[in-house]
C-alpha cells in the first residue's frame, strides 16, 4: 500500500480497508494518489490489482453550498446514468459516514484518457485540425446534455427550473457580496445590471453548470472524441443557456487577459471563437439566443464569484494552495471583462 496525501488528510488512509471490505479487494495492491489540479472538490485516484478507480470528496476546511455535496454528485450521476447518457464515469458506491475520511465521498470508475489542463501537454503537439474538431464536439455533448429527457429519467427531481435564472442572479449575487473581501465596482454593478436585465423566457433542461476542456476526458492527443464529463457536482434542472453561457465565460479567446486563460485551453489556433460557439449552438438547438449576451454576462460574473468564494478561503487559512493567492485578480479581470461587454453591447 502506498500514499501520497496532504499532510491535513491522514484520514484518507482509511479508504484502503473500506474500499476492501466493500468491494472485496486486495488491501495490499491498493495506493491512493490525489490528482493535481482544480479550485474546488478535491479528487483521488485508488489503483488496485483490479482497475482504478476515482474518489471525490469536499475541499478541506469551509465548506460553500451544495457544490460540495458529494451524495448529491453521486446521484446525479446515477440519473445520468438512467437517463441513458452514456459520457459519464459509471458511479460505483457513495459512503455518507463522515467517520471513514472525515467527509462523505463517493467512488466511481476511472476513464482513461486525454484531459487538457491550462497548458498544452508536453510532448504531445496538438494540431489545429484537432482544436477544431474538439470546438465542435465539446458542443455537440453540451447540446446532447441540454436535450436528454427529464421526466422518465427522475432527471427532473434534481432542480426547481420554475424562476431558475432570478434565484442564480440573486443567488451568486448574495455569495459575491458575502465573500468580498475589497471594494471591485464593476463587480458590484453587474450584479445590479443582471437583476435589472432578466430575461422573459424560461427554458428547460439538465445543465452541467461547469462545461469546459478541462472537465471531459479525451480519447488522446490524435482523438479529440469525448469518452466522458467530469465534475458535476452544480449540475442539475434549469436554464440551459445558462449553462451555455458559463461555458462562454471559460471560452479565452487569444486576446483576452492572460489571467483568464488558466481555466480553459480554448484560445490555441483551430479552436472557435465564442461568436462561433454561439452560432454553432444555435444551428443545433430550438432555444431563442437573442439574449445571449445577459447570459454570457451571468456566466463571467459566476466565474468571477467562484474565484473570489475560493480567494477569501485562503485567506482565511482554509486553503493552502498558493496558486489560491493570485484569484484576486481573476475577481478583478471578470469584473473588467463583463462591464466592458455591458458597454459595447458585444461578447
Amino acid at each position: 500500500m502506498s500514499t501520497s496525501l496532504p499532510h491535513d488528510s491522514s484520514k484518507l488512509d482509511n479508504i484502503i480497508p473500506f474500499l476492501a471490505e466493500k468491494l472485496d479487494l486486495n488491501p495490499s495492491q491498493m495506493a491512493i494518489e490525489r490528482f493535481e489540479g482544480g479550485f474546488s472538490n478535491l479528487t483521488f485516484e485508488i489503483k488496485t490489482d483490479q482497475g482504478n478507480y476515482v474518489m471525490r470528496r469536499p475541499p478541506f476546511g469551509l465548506k460553500i453550498s451544495k457544490a460540495h455535496d458529494m451524495v448529491r454528485e453521486y446521484r446525479i450521476l446515477e440519473g445520468l446514468e438512467k437517463a441513458g447518457y452514456s459520457k459519464i464515469p459509471k458511479p460505483i458506491l457513495c459512503c455518507e459516514d463522515e467517520s471513514i475520511i472525515g467527509a462523505p465521498f463517493f467512488i466511481m470508475e476511472k476513464v482513461d484518457g486525454l484531459i487538457l489542463r491550462n497548458k498544452l501537454p508536453e510532448g504531445k503537439p496538438l494540431s489545429k485540425e484537432f482544436f477544431s474538431k474538439l470546438s465542435r464536439n465539446s458542443i455537440d455533448v453540451l447540446l446532447e446534455l441540454h436535450q436528454l429527457e427529464l421526466s422518465k429519467s427522475g432527471l427532473d427531481q434534481l432542480g426547481k427550473p420554475e424562476g431558475y435564472v432570478e434565484r442564480q442572479v440573486s443567488g451568486w449575487s448574495e455569495r459575491y457580496f458575502n465573500s468580498q473581501t475589497e471594494d471591485i465596482p464593476e463587480m458590484s454593478a453587474i450584479s445590479e445590471w443582471l437583476k435589472m436585465n432578466l430575461p422573459s423566457a424560461q427554458n428547460i433542461g439538465f445543465i452541467h453548470n461547469d462545461y469546459k476542456y478541462d472537465n471531459l476526458v479525451l480519447g488522446g492527443p490524435e482523438n479529440p472524441g469525448i469518452r466522458a464529463v467530469l465534475d458535476w457536482e452544480m449540475a442539475t434542472v434549469g436554464d440551459p443557456l445558462m449553462d451555455l453561457g458559463t461555458t462562454l465565460a471559460y471560452w479565452a479567446e487569444e486576446g483576452d487577459p492572460e489571467i483568464l486563460k488558466m481555466f480553459n485551453l480554448s484560445y490555441p489556433s483551430g479552436n472557435f471563437t465564442k461568436a462561433e460557439v454561439i452560432a454553432y449552438y444555435a444551428s443545433k438547438s430550438n432555444l431563442d439566443l437573442e439574449h445571449i449576451l445577459f447570459y454570457y454576462i451571468f456566466g463571467v460574473f459566476k466565474v468571477g464569484v467562484i474565484a473570489q468564494q475560493i480567494y477569501k478561503r485562503f485567506q482565511m487559512g482554509f486553503a493552502r494552495d498558493p496558486r489560491f493567492s493570485a484569484l484576486i485578480h481573476v475577481v478583478k479581470a471578470c469584473g473588467k471583462t463583463a462591464w466592458t461587454s455591458i458597454q459595447t453591447n458585444t461578447i
